[in-house]
């Protein structure tokens, strides 16, 4: 094992901003999905309005809830890994914030969400058909509140990690909020974890992108498409290289011939580890940053973390979800904590 560098001599943490939206996964018949005029099988930003429309629906409907968010996810798959992991962000003073915090509390995550009366809790509202195909429908509510004011200086200042995605950069609250985070964990040798997260928040802000990569990221992830968007190269490889000349660990997911990763100007090849044909895609990125920065965490070399991202993102891609099982979560924390996994 080659120790990381990436580690303060204190207790270690990780600390991320994200959105919190909770998953409303409701089962419904195709004349629904008609009815409610959706296109099937797309994901679609919602109005206050809608949401509410959709909320009447599943409360006639099988439903079950769960936390979601693509920084969220990081942080619950790394806290049920035992890593010690903080999430930021903000609820609505409503049932689904109630929800959330619930569910964090139970998943072993520090919460350090903010609730606010102002807006409801952001929420993705997943209809699935008998064919089991997912129509997911999102209202980012409180989420776009998250403010400069509600960073908790402290935190980031004393975590080993502070990870956050793209998708923070939609309002001003919410980029003014992450600047701050990013100006206390480069006064205090946090290291910052940066997941593009999303094609089109890629496109929208590209320029602003290159420049947060450049003057304050270590560790950043992309797949395949957002390093395209973010280089104007449809090579991987060469993308990783040239986002590698940025930071000093970049990331580019390569789908289902695996990932490449370029640590201090050497680019090595990560091979996939689990299905090539998906079960359901959903979180997969999300848990490949969790793999990596856990591997970090453990002071794993770069190449082992990349190993056991690819473990754990072919892992979630076997069920249905974002987030592992109680059950499964054991079943991976034991087979880290043996090593066995390196004979995977």
């Amino acid at each position: 094992m080659v120790e990381c560098d990436y580690m303060k001599q204190q207790e270690h943490r990780v600390y991320g901003i994200g959105n919190p939206l909770i998953d409303i996964i409701v089962s419904v018949e195709e004349q629904d999905i008609t009815d409610l005029g959706i296109h099937k099988g797309t994901m679609a930003l919602i109005s206050k309005n809608r949401m509410e429309e959709l909320l009447l629906l599943s409360k006639e409907r099988q439903t079950s809830y769960s936390c979601g968010g693509s920084c969220p996810n990081t942080i619950i798959a790394l806290a049920s890994l035992g890593v010690d992991a903080t999430l930021a962000g903000k609820v609505g003073d409503d049932e689904n914030g109630v929800i959330y915090r619930t569910r964090l509390k139970e998943l072993g995550v520090h919460d350090e969400l903010v609730v606010t009366k102002e807006e409801m809790t952001g929420s993705t509202v997943i209809l699935i058909t008998p064919d089991s195909e997912r129509s997911m429908n999102t209202f980012l509510g409180a989420n776009r509140l998250y403010a400069e004011a509600d960073v908790v200086e402290q935190t980031v200042a004393q975590a080993d990690f502070f990870h956050f995605t793209g998708y923070m950069w939609d309002t001003q609250s919410q980029q003014s909020a992450i600047m701050k985070a990013l100006s206390i964990a480069k006064s205090n040798q946090t290291v910052v974890s940066f997941d593009l997260a999303d094609p089109f928040a890629v496109g929208r802000y590209r320029e602003p992108f290159i420049k947060l990569i450049t003057e304050y990221c270590d560790i950043v992830f992309a797949n395949r498409e957002e390093a395209r968007i973010l280089f104007d190269n449809y090579d991987p490889y060469e993308c990783c290289r040239s986002m590698g000349k940025l930071c000093r660990t970049a990331i580019v997911k390569n789908g289902k011939k695996g990932s490449y990763i370029s640590h201090e100007g050497k680019v090595i090849s990560i091979p996939v580890k689990g299905p090539v044909i998906p079960v359901d895609t959903t979180g997969a990125g999300d848990v490949y940053a969790a793999g990596f920065l856990y591997g970090q965490y453990h002071h794993y070399s770069i190449e082992e973390s990349g190993i056991i991202a690819s473990i754990l993102a072919g892992e979630i891609i076997t069920q249905r979800g974002a987030q592992f099982s109680n059950e499964k979560a054991v079943h991976l924390k034991q087979l880290l904590d043996s090593g066995a996994w390196r004979t995977l």
